[in-house]
């Protein structure tokens, strides 16, 4: 399952993280739901110093999005 996504602009990186739950950040320029489980953050960095902890922690989160852990953690033992 992806959980990340980037593309590449000339001065900026835009993004998404796919998490289980919604996150509210002021960093996040959209916040969607495809289905109750997966909540579509996207967000926008500037520049190199725009990655820091929270970026790092969205990231983890939506590692384990992709890796379908949320979904053991509710109970789900089909995996």
């Amino acid at each position: 399952m992806s959980f990340a996504a980037f593309t590449l602009k000339k001065h900026l990186l835009n993004g998404h993280v796919v998490l289980a739950r919604r996150r509210d950040s002021p960093r996040s320029t959209k916040v969607w739901g495809p289905s109750p489980r997966n909540q579509v953050h996207e967000f926008r960095l500037r520049g190199p110093d725009d990655v820091d902890e929270e970026v790092a922690d969205w990231l983890r989160e939506a590692y384990a999005v992709g890796q379908q852990k949320h979904l053991a953690s509710r109970g789900d033992k089909t995996k």
